[in-house]
Parts: C-alpha cells; structure tokens; sequence
C-alpha cells in the first residue's frame, strides 16, 4: 500500500449475521487517496475528491471469503468463476472474461480473452486494484499471464500472444507497484510520486507517447509528424486540472477524404508487417491490403480502423509529405501498425470464441 498518513476507524465493530464487522480507512500521505477496509479487507477505493475508482464486494470476511464483485468506472468483475471457452477457469467482467484469481492473494496479472472490449480506462482501474490486493498480501511479485490493457505491458508482451489467447504465465515478475487515481474533467490522473499517465475523453497520455502525449508531466498535448499539434489540457503537479480539456482543432488538409492507390497501399501494407509482432504480420499484412484506406481528420489519433476501412490523419500529410514520400510511408506505416494489430488480433479472439479454427 501507499505511505499512509495513518489509519481512522470510522464506527464501532458491528455485526452482519454472526459476523463481526470492524471498519476501518486509511488516507494516502501523497495523493489523499482514501482506502476503506472491513475486517482488513479493502472494499473502497477513494480519489481526495469524492470520487470511487474501486468498490469490492466480499461474501464473507474470514480467511475464506471470496470476492463477490469488483466495480471500477466502466466495467464489473464478477467473482464468481466460470469455464470460459479460451482462458478455462474465469470471471466474467463486462462483455469479455479474465483469467480467475485468488482475490485474497493475486500472484498473477490476468489474461483478458479480448482487452479492447473493455471500456477506455476499465482495465488500468482493475489492474491496479488487483496491485493493491498483493501488495496488502505480501506478494512481492505478479506473474504476468497473458494480454493486458496497461500500454507499456500490451506493447511490450501481449500481441503476440493474444494471437493465440495465451494463457501460460511469462517467467517475469512485476512488483505490485499501485498508483493513485484522481479523477478530473473528462477523465483520470494516474499518480505516484508525480503523474504518470492521463486518460482525457478515451485519450491515453504517457510519456513520449504518440501521437497522445505527457510533456514535462503536466502537459497533455497531441503530437503528430514529432512536433506538437495540439495542447489539451494542463495538469498541476498534484494532478489537478489547471487549464482544459479543450476540444482538438479541426483539421483543415486538402486531403482529408482522399483514398490511397490500391498499389500504395499494398506497399503500406508491407511495412505495416514489418512493423508489428511476427505472429501477427502475415494477417495484419492482409488486412491493410484488403480494406479502403483514407486521409481523415482523427482528431486526438493517428489511426483508425471502422467497418468502412482505415483511416490516417490527414495532418500526417501536411506535415510529413514536404520532408519527401519514403519519410511519409513510414510514418502512416507506424500509425497503421497497433491499430492493424489490435484488429487482428480482436477478430482471431472472435472466431476463436465461435469455435472455428482460422483458415478451416
């Protein structure tokens, strides 16, 4: 758990049947974080402006209860396990399924048989809950199990594997490390000693990230051809919003509605497989290929993948074509390749869930 400034029990112990209930809170010394507990088991989750970002129901209070229900902004884990046909043993949370845990004493970060089903920000909110309940535990270390919606740990680990729903933990151990999270105009902070991420309308901040940005952890700016495009919103150090969110500028290219050459976008198509997991490449190589590719005005992304085909942001374009057209093949090739590859790897999940077997 976080330092704390100390702990406060809020009532006198009392009783549900035979039980009884002692309560009791404790309030992060960094953030304000407030974490409820009965009988030592955490039920709330609360940022130091009201705002409940984990709420967990225990049937039970021994050393054998169970978690009935985690509910995070955006999704509901029910603690009850059931057989899913991809991971087995499961919870169901939302319109897709986790790996089951014992919620007493995690020592996993779950599998999720399809991540982008899950609301914007649900997944990071469960993650974290799950680092709170080992560290009270004493679990020095998470085994990471399969696809997970943290972006360091999906880029890094989880495409290759989601291509084949792995369920086999990797021999690599992450300390339970929680943050805390404030809630702000149109999204969530992510804090530890100083922000780490912001989330505003759906939109992902982190450092050096692309083309959604944290600058000198306070600016939450769009970045497109490596240069700023459009500044957000402003954070203080603490994770209040000082100035924002302000909506990002109409794009006004020539080229937005324009599509590509089909031979364009065969070669597109290629450094697209290039640039995503190996598993992933001969599939997402296809996909490029097979679908209407345009100039769009994407506002705060990159890229995009709809029923009517891809898209990139035309300022991409404006931006990048004058620095010479291998320069510009590049850059739509690497905003093409995590939306191509989240797509693949979404569509094996669902013909997997169906139980058709690729290629059959």
């Amino acid at each position: 758990m976080p330092s704390f400034i100390g702990s406060r029990h809020d009532a006198k112990p009392g009783h549900e049947g035979k039980e009884t209930i002692t309560k009791s809170c404790y309030v992060s010394r960094v953030h304000g974080t407030t974490y409820e507990l009965r009988n030592d088991r955490l039920v709330r989750v609360i940022d130091r402006h009201g705002t409940v970002h984990a709420e967990l129901g225990w049937d039970g209070w021994g050393s054998t209860s169970q978690l009935r229900c985690l509910t995070v902004p955006g999704a509901v884990v029910d603690g009850a396990v059931v057989t899913h046909p991809l991971l087995g043993a499961a919870h169901a949370v939302g319109d897709t399924a986790m790996t089951a845990l014992d919620w007493l004493r995690p020592t996993e970060i779950p599998a999720i048989a399809e991540p982008a089903r899950l609301a914007s920000g649900a997944g990071a909110a469960i993650l974290n809950t799950i680092s709170l309940l080992a560290q009270r535990a004493g679990v020095a270390g998470l085994r990471y199990a399969g696809p997970d919606p943290t972006p360091a740990l999906w880029r890094s680990l989880a495409l290759a594997r989601a291509a084949r729903i792995a369920r086999d933990p990797i021999a690599i151990d992450f300390v339970p490390a929680p943050h805390e999270r404030l809630a702000i105009a149109g999204g969530v902070v992510e804090l530890r000693a100083s922000i780490e991420r912001a989330v505003i309308d759906g939109v992902a901040y982190e450092p050096g990230g692309s083309p959604a940005r944290l600058v000198e952890g306070a600016r939450c700016e769009i970045w497109l051809g490596d240069a700023p495009y459009a500044r957000v919103a402003t954070l203080a150090p603490d994770g209040a919003l000082i100035d924002g969110p302000h909506p990002v500028p109409r794009c006004q290219s020539p080229v937005i509605g324009r599509e590509f050459p089909v031979a364009l976008r065969a070669a597109i198509a290629e450094l697209v497989a290039e640039a995503v997991a190996a598993p992933l490449a001969a599939d997402a190589r296809a996909l490029v290929a097979a679908q209407p590719l345009r100039w769009a005005d994407l506002g705060a992304r990159v890229a995009r993948a709809a029923d009517d085909g891809l898209a990139v942001h035309a300022a991409l374009w404006d931006r990048i074509a004058p620095l010479g057209l291998g320069r510009l093949a590049l850059a739509i090739a690497e905003a093409l390749a995590p939306v191509a590859a989240v797509t693949v790897v979404q569509r094996a999940a669902e013909v997997a869930r169906a139980g058709v077997t690729p290629g059959c």
